[in-house]
């Protein structure tokens, strides 16, 4: 009889990985792990993590050691440097400002001296070379790394034809400065240009660098924050969890935890978990995950979710999901998931790029070897296959997403809006419904008192005095939104003695010598106080009842209150032609009555924090192109599946990561607003590019068949950068006009 061995074990690791540049490197590191046996990899890009399924008796360094022979670095997650991604950054905000501080007198000194020949003095050339040599050596390092990459596994990519553009130019400058040439020169206007001083492009090779090297670091900088949406999310989870085990409490790490277990929760910390009380009474403040203001009761059988928050009494807790099956981790594994799904969308310039860098190369190779099978000398070849190099190393390409996005990033600030990179630009262009956050985001997200209604016997005054000074001694959302009411009427409250917090009922206290109760319907039938029938609480509203010495005082309706620019802000985008939706985790009556009160008609509430993001899969599913407004943190993962992601500056760190613009004024005017800015900054780039590449286009040719004099070849691209500038300029008139011809 035969025994089959036994399937070997499988364990995951994650690995980060650093000194990818675009998403070609992510699937080289892919296929590279992936070659080793029982290796299943998988590469996000956009937040530098490699999720790897290995066998278990496979070294964690062995993965490692592929990666770095595939050029490229990686650690461990958890094990790495927390300051490495934030060190990259920095080192590339270094090289760019050592490029741009030298790029400037550079391209200065080269264009002049080359135009007027009464200013140069000896040894300009070499003056010239000198401030050039930090920059293509050191400042553009990051291209040639890549482009020497892109040659050990037989690849190209924009950095190779950087790479080359800028060294080809380097070498063809200083090589002209040496050895010069006994040429007169071209008479352009100012007198004979200096032999050779046609082929000084170091303002080529400077310029390229600096812009390019600025679009590096922006895109940088936005792949931290995808990165730091996630590490945001881990650290809302408990580490550690306090098990009832044998009678007895003890503190274990959370990855011990197992369903079924009971462990305990104290007042003020986070529950580890999801589960249902199994004994206990208290409030749970639920912000952190479902973003609702108002705290929720807690008692036996009801459910509660992890990272939430016990305010007040000790529960005791069995656990119905742990480690990635909870709710927090769902919210976060749907997050990574949507920024993979980002970061896999090819941006215009690469799909182009992956065309015209190696048809560049070819066309230079072409024409070296056509002038030398011709006859011609190996100067004027080279000479010319230089030339295609340089005409077509992508200088107004650089300039063309960088500074329009830099117009509008720089407009929209006036404006209230904070665009984090093209990926937004690209989104709105075809957006056509916005989907609402009703709680701080149409809400004020704070509870306000908004009817007072005293029972006879009682004034206004009398009853938010007793209640405003019972409700002094609590920290609860509803407690103080009595006593900012209280306080604007009353500014000096009585003192309140004997207080007494009744967890999920309410309080209680004496005031000057009376003994006052406040809090719900539940808790004055359980102390046998009858209320008058037409105290009732209306749909929208909680209810809190008031009583002194046992007799009823009166009742206050409390409520979340629309911000006043919300039913504008809605209008503008119906007038936009946008469908607008209201997404809450709140009840279906509440939800109704904010969505008439703004003029919105689909309404999706009582929706958990792991489906919001779930509705706007749905919505994409159904062929509408989402644009989701939010600013908690169960508003994450929504804001990251959105096709465009817009957070409330005044929102959790966690939506302000994940989206892709960042709205910082109040007013939800600014919500219409961002949709147009971005869509005009998007047909500004994308005129940009065009202009771009139909220039390489068309002068590639000409440099080809040594028709283009070097110097007008460059005054031509400056031309072209200067056009592309000036297009970017025009989203400074961006503006109020814009919201009237709305």
């Amino acid at each position: 009889m035969t025994i089959s061995a036994p399937e070997a074990a499988v364990r995951t690791v994650e690995l980060t990985v650093s000194g990818m540049t675009c998403a070609a490197c992510s699937a080289r590191v892919e296929r590279t792990l992936n070659k080793l046996d029982g290796v299943r990899a998988s590469v996000n890009y956009a937040t530098e993590r490699a999720t790897v399924q290995v066998p278990e008796t496979l070294a964690d360094e062995v993965l490692i050691e592929r990666v770095r022979k595939s050029g490229y670095t990686a650690e461990v997650r958890g094990e790495e440097d927390p300051d490495s991604g934030f060190a990259r950054v920095r080192d590339l905000r270094r090289r760019l400002v050592v490029a741009a501080l030298l790029a400037i007198p550079l391209g200065n000194l080269s264009i002049t001296l080359a135009l007027v020949p009464r200013l140069r003095f000896p040894g300009w050339e070499l003056l010239c070379l000198a401030l050039a040599v930090p920059v293509v050596f050191w400042s553009a390092l990051p291209f040639h790394r890549a482009t020497l990459r892109n040659l050990r596994h037989r690849s190209s990519s924009m950095d190779t034809l950087v790479s080359l553009g800028v060294l080809s130019s380097f070498a063809w400058s200083a090589w002209s400065a040496f050895a010069g040439g006994s040429e007169p020169g071209y008479w352009i206007g100012f007198g004979p240009t200096a032999a050779g001083a046609d082929a000084i492009y170091l303002d080529v090779a400077a310029g390229v660098t600096t812009f390019l090297l600025a679009g590096r670091y922006f895109e940088s900088r936005s792949r931290r924050s995808a990165a730091g949406l996630l590490a945001a999310l881990d650290a809302l989870a408990a580490k550690d969890v306090r098990v009832l085990r044998d009678g007895a409490e003890r503190m274990v790490p959370i990855g011990e935890l197992a369903v079924g277990e009971l462990f305990v929760v104290k007042p003020g910390e986070s529950i580890a978990a999801d589960g249902v009380v199994h004994s206990g009474l208290s409030t749970v403040d639920v912000s952190a995950v479902t973003g609702e203001p108002v705290p929720a009761e807690a008692g036996e059988g009801d459910r509660v979710i992890g990272a939430s928050v016990n305010r007040d009494g000790r529960l005791v807790v069995r656990a119905t999901a742990v480690g990635t099956h909870t709710q927090l981790a769902q919210m976060t594994a749907l997050a990574e998931r949507a920024q993979a799904r980002k970061a896999a969308v090819q941006r215009l310039v690469d799909r182009i790029c992956a065309v015209f860098v190696p048809a560049v190369l070819g066309v230079a190779v072409v024409t070296l070897a056509a002038w030398l099978l011709g006859g011609a000398p190996v100067r004027e070849g080279f000479a010319a296959a230089v030339a295609v190099l340089i005409i077509a190393c992508p200088c107004a390409l650089g300039l063309a997403t960088p500074t329009a996005l830099m117009a509008g990033v720089g407009r929209g600030a006036q404006l209230g809006i904070l665009i984090k990179g093209p990926d937004a630009l690209e989104a709105s262009r075809t957006v056509d419904t916005v989907v609402l956050d009703k709680t701080g985001t149409v809400t004020t997200g704070k509870m306000t008192v908004t009817a007072c209604r005293p029972a006879d016997g009682f004034t206004i005054g009398e009853l938010l005095r007793f209640a405003g000074a019972v409700e002094s001694g609590s920290e609860h959302a509803i407690a103080a939104a009595v006593v900012t009411a209280a306080r604007a009427e009353l500014p000096d409250l009585p003192p309140v003695e004997r207080f007494g917090a009744l967890p999920g009922l309410g309080a209680k206290g004496e005031v000057e010598g009376h003994e006052v109760l406040v809090g719900n319907a539940r808790l004055f039938a359980d102390r046998g106080i009858t209320v008058p029938g037409d105290f009732t609480s209306e749909d929208g509203t909680t209810a809190i009842l008031v009583a002194v010495d046992g007799r009823v005082a009166g009742q206050l309706a409390i409520r979340d209150v629309v911000k006043p620019s919300a039913r504008a802000a809605v209008d503008a985008l119906h007038a936009l032609g946008l469908r607008t939706v209201l997404l809450t985790g709140d009840n279906e009556a509440a939800a109704r009555v904010v969505a008439d009160e703004i003029g919105v008609s689909d309404v999706r509430a009582g929706v958990l924090p792991a489906e919001k993001a779930a509705v706007i899969e749905e919505l994409r599913a159904g062929g509408a192109r989402v644009a989701m407004v939010g600013d908690g943190i169960n508003d994450g993962p929504a804001l990251a599946t959105a096709d465009l992601g817009m957070a409330m500056a005044q929102g959790s760190d966690i939506a302000l990561r994940s989206a892709d613009m960042v709205l910082v004024r109040e007013d939800l005017r600014v919500v219409p607003d961002a949709i147009r800015l971005a869509d005009r900054t998007l047909r500004i780039i994308r005129g940009n590019l065009v202009w771009a590449f139909g220039y390489n286009v068309a002068a590639i040719p000409l440099a080809a068949l040594g028709l283009l004099n070097p110097l007008i070849a460059g005054a031509a691209m400056s031309l072209s950068s200067v056009l592309v500038v000036s297009n970017s300029l025009r989203l400074k008139d961006f503006g109020r006009a814009d919201r009237r011809a709305a």
